[in-house]
Parts: structure tokens; sequence; C-alpha cells
């Protein structure tokens, strides 16, 4: 990946910056308003409870999805940019790297956020919890394409290929674009109780998109994460601590303790790739671009902490 400003048939020097805090915004306005008119359509035909309905959970998902396509097809529009520059082959290191740091997000980050979501329970806060359609029979294969792939190829396109991107090639360093990312992938999202959880998921994804030079391997990783919890749901594992001996799950947590300590340990010390330091140049373009979509993602996540409480 080239680490000295935009590469060739990019915009002019600034604007990719300001055309990525665009899409962001794009993305959350689109997602508000398509989630908002899905639910009207949905309560006029269904009734009170459509939110309940197989085909909503679907719909509500692909709402997102085709925000994040939206936003991302606005920015290769508008910048001229081919998607392909954010497809690289890259060493196969890297798929396995992003592999195992998912594993040891997903079974030991995930216990750890666990904590932090005690503790949210314990001052009165109540989550709602994350409906999943049926996944009995076959009905695993079209969550899998809608809740693992989709969200593998769109918002790692989006968030990875353009915002991480752009905020590297534009001169930003290294640390506060991986940090900066991941804070706006988290809030994106609009879940409180998640937020730690999908925040450090987010600056890790990030960190492996720049040593790699490709989404390639996060998408791998995204997808892995969602098809695995879909098809633990499935099978009822949902709860795996619950579900396996007190050993078995001491060993699962260990074993992907070990597994995100060590691939952070070659990224962050070993792997120099990428590596560009300084602080946030020329970051009040892109801001200025993203406001309107940090606002709207701000507001959400606040009434669902506020609504969380409220329930409690």
């Amino acid at each position: 990946m080239e680490q000295n400003g935009p590469q060739q048939g990019d915009l002019p020097p600034k604007k990719p910056l300001t055309e990525s805090g665009l899409s962001y915004s794009l993305a959350a306005v689109l997602s508000m308003l398509i989630a908002y008119l899905v639910a009207a359509i949905s309560a006029a035909a269904a009734g009170e409870r459509y939110t309940e309905q197989n085909w909503y959970i679907y719909l509500a998902y692909l709402s997102a999805q085709l925000a994040f396509g939206g936003a991302a097809a606005f920015y290769f529009f508008r910048s001229k940019e081919s998607p392909r520059v954010i497809l690289q082959k890259t060493h196969p290191k890297y798929f396995l790297i992003a592999l195992l740091l998912e594993f040891g997000l997903l079974f030991s980050l995930s216990e750890l956020n666990g904590l932090f979501v005690s503790g949210l329970e314990n001052l009165g806060y109540s989550s709602g919890g994350v409906s999943v359609p049926d996944l009995s029979g076959w009905g695993l294969l079209p969550a899998i394409l809608v809740i693992a792939l989709l969200p593998a190829l769109l918002e790692e396109t989006l968030f990875r290929g353009i915002l991480t991107r752009k905020m590297h090639d534009g001169g930003w360093g290294l640390v506060p674009a991986i940090l900066i990312s991941g804070a706006l992938f988290s809030l994106f999202h609009g879940r409180p109780e998640q937020t730690v959880y999908q925040f450090i998921c987010g600056v890790c994804f990030a960190l492996v998109f720049l040593r790699a030079g490709s989404i390639l391997p996060t998408m791998l990783a995204h997808f892995a994460n969602n098809a695995l919890i879909l098809i633990l749901e499935s099978c009822g594992f949902g709860n795996f601590r619950a579900a396996l001996p007190l050993w078995g799950y001491l060993v699962l947590v260990i074993s992907a303790a070990v597994c995100l300590l060590g691939t952070l340990v070659y990224l962050i010390f070993f792997d120099k790739r990428g590596n560009q330091r300084g602080g946030v140049k020329e970051g009040l373009p892109f801001f200025l671009a993203a406001g309107g979509g940090i606002l709207i993602c701000a507001v959400e996540w606040s009434v669902a902490l506020a609504m969380g409480f409220l329930h409690g």
C-alpha cells in the first residue's frame, strides 16, 4: 500500500478525505431512511407485531447493507476509482492472521465485553438483544448470505476499503487512522452494550487491512465471525459458556486469548508494512463531511442507551 498520499487516479489532494467523509454521512442517512421506510410499510402490511416476522428481520438486515452498498457506490462513482484498488492480492499469511485474530476476538474479547455488559446491567441497563431469523433446516443458508456474506463484502468496503484507506493515503498516522476508523465503525452500529467490542474489532480490522494492503483478509474474517455465530446459534451453542464444561470453556478462552495477543504482537511490533507516523492531517474537511453521519449515529446510540435504562 502506498504511504505517500493518494494513488494515481485518485481525486486531487484533500478531496478524497472529503469524499470518504461524505460516504459515511450518506451511509448513515440511507440507513435511517431505509429502516424507517421498511418499518412503516411493514407495520401497515402486517400490524403491530411485524418486528417478529421472519421476513421483516431479513429486510432489516438488508436495509443496512443497502445503505453500505449505496454509500460505497457513491464514493467510487465520485472518485472515479475502480473497486479493484481495495481488492489487491496480498501475502497468504494475512488470511491466516485475520482468521486467528477473529477467533481471538470472538472467543476471548467477547467474554471481556460480557463483563462490560454486566456492569451496565448492574446500573439498570437492559439490552434488547439481536433479532435473528429462523435458523432451522435450510433457514441457515439465507441467513449466512444476508447476515454474514453481505456485511463482509459491503461493510469492509466502506469502513476499511474507503474510510481507513483514505485516512492513511491522506497522510494520517497509522495510530489515529485505525483508532478513528474503529470509533466510526463502532458508533455506526448503535448498540451501546457492544460499543467496546465493536470498537476493538474495528481497530483490529483496520490494522490488518493496512498491513495487508487489501480488504480480502478482513472480508474473510468478517464473514467467518458472523457465519460462525449463526452456525453456533442454529446448533444450540449460542451461549458456548453454558454449553461447554468448565475445562472446555477455559481451554477455548485461553487459546483464543493467545491467538489474539500473538497476532496483535506480530502486527504491531514485527510487521512494519503500511507504517506511517503522524497525526490527523487535513482532518477538518473529513470531519465536516462526516459530521452529519456522526451526529445521526450519535443520536441513535444515545437513544438506544436511554431506552436500555428506561426498560431496565
